[in-house]
């Protein structure tokens, strides 16, 4: 005899019923009691049923397995349990991770703020060089005869804007097959400078360098313009146009029409190329574009006058003339003469929409004055000792505004200072008083500049091609708010929030990125990586790795065309080839901006 249990559905509830058994193999109940829900064999009730009656009186029991339920039961069971234990296992580990995270990152700021910098040189610097090479898959130009036609351009703005339209004048000729005929300079812009392109540039040079790139010639053979039955078409493309525009829009006109002028051409051809008119970029830019003579010996003998004054110095771009405070539409607490003096220049773009003083401010769109880069310097760690070159123009407020400046560092000097005789042919002449400062800015060791204009932004990518010399730019936007708070500052306490508000901006190699910004400011393609090589660990046993041409690391290999242009940057810093550049206006469609 045995008992069998099981449990009982009636529709409303479960109970657990037992039966005897005795000689028959199963017994079921045939009745439930209403008074007491079982009979006496009953063990127990799982939940009371809110209509019992109902369930007896009309209902259909059903037994379910002891088993089933049971295993049912402990697996609901089982799965709360995991649940609830996983989500609380979570919960815990995010918050461990997020803990963690902030204090790994606070000890990296931390760490930063600390760290002693070198602030005259990037300790890996040495690890990168500048790669324009061609491809051995790089055609060369088509032969001058066969081409579409003369490419004339028209430059706009000052130096170092219409450098940029030179640089991309070459690129174009060559997506359009064309020649190019020596560029135009501007000779209407703010700075009214008569100076041509072979005034300041070495015209010979630019052509033999280019040779297999692009034909270019210095001007449209008169046999040809005569056969001509039509003047040449003149053209405006616009801003920052994509190689297949020139393609679809220009080309046609050209083929048509044998000679095609573009004008006012600047940026007028995107940032963002394939890697080989980007490295053309970079030949036209670095190597191509060499000043003359006498601007490359004057500038030279400056360089060497700051020299003999001491091993190293820093070149400031302060670029703070009236006509680059006007168009910034900023205040510089100089009352009612600054408004109406500023004003009455700023009447000359009609196009330039209001701005609030404040808000330009907040935005860092306001170069800063002599005396916030004098502090900006002094925090970074530069001592009062040190020797500045100022590059600039003519100083809205004149020495007045200067003094701060000259008060935190007194060895200040500018290439009036230093080369008074000798300046006096460039006077008449901003390009070439540009190109001057341009050549001591390049070779100065530490670069600084006050705004983020032109000039400041073609020597930032000159100076990470010529292997990351250390360049200073602000932080604007961040420097500006920590200015604010100066007076309510201890020094050292100001000081370590503007290093570490300066982070990204001191010209490292990994602000390098593709794709951020300008490509003449970030010329990420023409930035090559030498190979790790665990020789130059032991400098003292292989001292030999150290003196190895940039060519012989390259990561692309030993082809000629590698030599060849390393060949090129080892002559020019012999002296061979010069640096090139100087303020500018850049014009938008109507409003030149003035941003050097």
């Amino acid at each position: 005899m045995g008992v069998t249990k099981s449990w009982i559905y009636t529709g409303g509830f479960l109970v657990l019923a037992s039966s005897h058994h005795h000689h028959h193999h199963h017994h079921k109940h045939s009745t439930l009691k209403q008074q007491n829900l079982l009979s006496e064999h009953h063990h127990c009730l799982l939940w009371p049923p809110s209509d019992t009656a109902a369930v007896f009186t009309g209902g259909h029991r059903r037994r379910i397995s002891w088993t089933v339920v049971c295993g049912v039961m402990l697996f609901v069971l089982g799965l709360i349990s995991f649940l609830t234990g996983h989500v609380a296992s979570d919960l815990e580990w995010c918050s461990h991770r997020l803990v963690v995270e902030r204090r790994l990152w606070k000890k990296k700021v931390n760490q930063f703020k600390d760290a002693q910098v070198d602030i005259w040189e990037s300790k890996f610097s040495k690890s990168y060089y500048g790669c324009s090479e061609r491809s051995p898959n790089y055609a060369t130009r088509t032969n001058q005869l066969i081409s579409n036609g003369y490419l004339l351009i028209a430059a706009s703005g000052g130096l170092n804007q219409q450098r940029t339209g030179i640089t991309d004048a070459v690129v174009v000729a060559r997506i359009l097959n064309a020649t190019l005929v020596i560029p135009e300079l501007d000779h209407h812009s703010y700075w009214k400078d008569d100076s041509d392109f072979a005034d300041i540039f070495d015209v010979d040079w630019f052509i033999s360098f280019l040779a297999k790139d692009v034909p270019v010639v210095k001007r449209v053979p008169e046999k040809f313009m005569r056969s001509l039955e039509k003047p040449p078409y003149m053209m405006r493309v616009p801003r920052k146009s994509e190689p297949q525009f020139y393609l679809d829009e220009v080309l046609p006109i050209l083929m048509k029409r044998r000679v095609l002028q573009l004008t006012k051409f600047d940026y007028r051809l995107a940032s963002d190329l394939d890697e080989e008119l980007q490295r053309m970029r970079c030949r036209v830019n670095y190597h191509a574009l060499r000043f003359t003579k006498p601007i490359q010996n004057l500038g030279q003998k400056i360089v060497m006058e700051m020299r003999k004054m001491a091993p190293r110095f820093i070149a400031v771009h302060l670029r703070f003339e009236p006509d680059m405070l006007a168009f910034s539409g900023c205040y510089y607490g100089g009352g009612d003469k600054e408004r109406t003096d500023l004003g009455e220049i700023r009447k000359r773009w009609t196009t330039l929409p209001e701005t609030s003083p404040d808000g330009e401010r907040k935005r860092g769109k306001c170069p800063l004055t002599p005396n916030e880069v004098g502090l900006m310097l002094r925090a970074l760690g530069f001592e009062n000792n040190t020797y500045l070159y100022v590059a600039s123009g003519e100083i809205y407020g004149g020495e007045e505004t200067l003094k701060p400046l000259r008060e935190l560092f007194p060895n200040l000097y500018t290439k009036e200072m230093l080369a008074n005789e000798e300046l006096k042919p460039f006077l008449p002449y901003s390009s070439r008083l540009a190109a001057i400062d341009y050549i001591v800015c390049d070779e100065s060791d530490v670069f600084v500049t006050n705004n983020n204009g032109n000039m400041a932004k073609i020597l930032a990518g000159r100076r990470r091609y010529m292997g990351h010399k250390r360049t200073i730019r602000p932080n604007a936007k961040k420097l500006n708010a920590l200015f604010l708070k100066r007076e309510k500052l201890p020094w050292e306490s100001f000081a370590k929030k503007l290093k570490a508000a300066q982070q990204g901006f001191l010209g490292e190699p990994d602000e390098m990125k593709t794709g951020r910004g300008e490509f003449h400011e970030y010329p990420s393609t023409c930035i090559c990586k030498k190979p790790f090589k665990f020789s130059n660990l032991d400098r003292n046993y292989h001292n030999q790795t150290l003196t190895r041409s940039p060519e012989s690391e390259s990561e692309y290999g030993r082809n000629e065309e590698d030599q060849g242009v390393h060949n090129v940057q080892n002559i020019e810093y012999e002296g061979l080839i010069e640096i090139q550049g100087g303020p500018s206006l850049e014009e938008k469609d109507g409003v030149d901006f003035l941003v050097d």
